[in-house]
């Protein structure tokens, strides 16, 4: 894979381990709408998928699904997009990434008002050219769309990127756009999930992911 020279990067369960902060806020919302809590545990699937579309299939349907996001910014904007971890191993491979002339980039459904925070908190600006995320009303929550005006933006040849990423909708979004992907197993989506999408690449710790494309 040298002839790629531009690598995006999704965010929650590729860069970071946001279980708490997302899981912890998903349970806010559903606590403040009197509907019944899930453990956080049960609520791992949620991590990566748009958030909206996780509501939708958790209330059973449309009803009280925006106002379930809205209980959910109101927590996880002060406090759960801090209750979050950097994946062991992220920071050198990033380090190695930067350092070997390639553009990094991230590509999250996270709206970026989030997205930038968190990168900031973790000192990774400096290894990111944008940092690429949705908008609060949805707009590129769908990381086919949210690849498309990457690529767009950055005027980057698809077929010398790359996705990163722990979740089908990263692998999808990358084939859609013409992109190759390697799937994340040590985040949230699992083997099965990303080889089923059409992963051809598969990385269990970070480390790994340098050794694919160097």
């Amino acid at each position: 894979m040298r002839n790629i020279d531009t690598i995006f990067f999704d965010l929650d369960g590729t860069l970071t381990d946001p279980k708490i902060g997302i899981t912890g806020s998903i349970q806010y919302a559903l606590g403040k709408l009197n509907i019944p809590v899930p453990t956080q545990d049960e609520l791992t699937w949620c991590i990566g998928p748009p958030l909206r579309a996780s509501f939708v299939a958790l209330l059973g349907g449309e009803k009280d699904a925006d106002r379930s996001v809205e209980l959910y910014r109101e927590r996880f904007g002060t406090i759960g997009l801090f209750e979050n971890t950097l994946y062991d191993g992220i920071v050198p491979v990033l380090a190695a990434l930067h350092g070997s002339g390639r553009k990094l980039y991230v590509a999250t459904s996270k709206p970026h008002v989030f997205a930038d925070r968190i990168i900031d908190h973790f000192e990774l600006r400096k290894y990111f050219a944008r940092v690429f995320g949705s908008e609060l009303d949805g707009t590129r929550v769908d990381k086919s769309d949210l690849l498309r005006y990457a690529l767009h933006e950055t005027s980057t040849d698809p077929a010398r990127a790359i996705m990163i990423g722990d979740r089908k909708h990263d692998v999808i979004g990358a084939a859609n756009n013409g992109m190759a992907a390697i799937g994340a197993i040590y985040g949230y989506g699992g083997r099965t999930e990303l080889t089923e999408a059409g992963a051809k690449h598969l990385v269990a710790v970070p480390a790994e992911i340098t050794a694919l494309i160097d």
